[in-house]
């Protein structure tokens, strides 16, 4: 699958596949990013997820406005089973 992502959605991913990571990476700009992909949403719980044919994935509470360390690596692997690598978010 090709995906093309602008260069908001591209900064976004480049930050969530940074290494060290990025403590960063703002709620709004993830939500925006996964948009592409899904219909994302808020949970009953205050989570956010997104569901995409079917699935939903959640990735945790939004209390504070930055994503933390295992929010991250969520995401992370969200993004790799959707088949967007950081190789293929630096070479963009």
């Amino acid at each position: 699958m090709s995906i093309k992502l602008d260069h908001h959605h591209r900064i976004t991913a480049q930050k969530l596949f940074s290494h060290p990571l990025n403590h960063n990476i703002q709620w709004h700009d993830v939500c925006s990013l996964l948009a592409r992909f899904g219909e994302v949403h808020e949970t009953h719980r205050g989570n956010w997820a997104v569901t995409m044919e079917g699935e939903t994935v959640s990735f945790g509470s939004t209390r504070t406005r930055d994503l933390t360390e295992d929010q991250v690596i969520k995401v992370r692997k969200f993004l790799c089973s959707l088949g967007i690598s950081k190789d293929q978010v630096r070479a963009a």
